[in-house]
């Protein structure tokens, strides 16, 4: 509406087409400046919630889905993960965008940033509707790649909080992850002085054997190949998750002396 009433108070007082010009662009950023605030108070405003209820939420998340959208499944749990220590930290969200622009390459766009607002600024996260659709949809060896991605967005701070801890180890619950490759996840992110083993999902008492036994197991199971589907940033993690394997087994072996 206002680049057309600018239009013609620039062709009235600088008398010609370039006055109209000038006045129609003032107009245009001016009408613009308005869809942003009016967008900006629909999300919330500064910083509040906006108001979605988790039945709205789960409708807009099924929506984006529809054609196998693996992006929203992520920006929802990332959200849920963002959210966890009741604040969102600015290395959480330059993990996460980073993550994105790796992963999606030029498909990310801003659309996606408005998508993850939605789940920030939402009243509630439907998480065990989203994650049963997740479990439905992808094989195990993904959900444990996404366990580790959201232990990655809980550790960009320099520390995975004990409300972190909790909150993945319930979404791996939902998403139906075994506990013991939940465990081996944890202790790449979370350790103590059994972590190690517990990389490589067996006891602190195990016999040499049962280690390379565990190790040969575990290079089979974690193997970088098993998410090839899923995009080059996954497969950089995938990597990365195995080199954590090779460290535990090498940690092992120099502390109990065997080859």
């Amino acid at each position: 509406m206002f680049k057309f009433i600018f239009a013609a108070l620039g062709f009235y007082f600088l008398r010609g087409f370039g006055g109209a010009m000038l006045g129609f662009f003032v107009g245009t950023f001016i009408d613009n400046f308005q869809k942003i605030k009016t967008f900006s108070q629909q999300q919330g405003g500064a910083g509040g919630r906006s108001g979605f209820s988790s039945d709205d939420l789960f409708s807009f998340y099924q929506q984006r889905t529809t054609n196998s959208d693996f992006a929203t499944m992520l920006i929802a749990l990332s959200a849920a993960i963002m959210r966890a220590d009741g604040k969102v930290l600015k290395a959480e969200l330059e993990y996460v965008k980073t993550f994105f622009k790796a992963q999606f390459g030029p498909q990310f766009s801003v659309s996606h940033l408005q998508t993850l607002k939605k789940f920030l600024d939402s009243d509630d996260i439907p998480l065990e509707q989203i994650c049963a659709d997740i479990r439905n949809r992808t094989q195990v060896e993904a959900r444990v790649q996404l366990l580790y991605y959201l232990f990655g967005i809980a550790k960009s701070d320099g520390d995975v909080s004990n409300t972190e801890l909790m909150l993945i180890n319930r979404i791996a619950q939902l998403l139906g992850v075994p506990t013991p490759e939940f465990e081996s996840v944890k202790n790449m992110f979370y350790r103590d002085v059994n972590s190690d083993y517990k990389v490589l999902e067996i006891e602190n008492t195990a016999t040499n054997e049962e280690i390379k036994k565990a190790y040969r197991q575990m290079a089979i199971k974690y193997h970088p190949d098993k998410v090839a589907s899923l995009g080059e940033e996954f497969q950089k993690g995938a990597k990365e998750k195995f080199q954590k394997v090779q460290e535990a087994y090498e940690n092992i072996k120099k502390n109990k002396g065997f080859v």
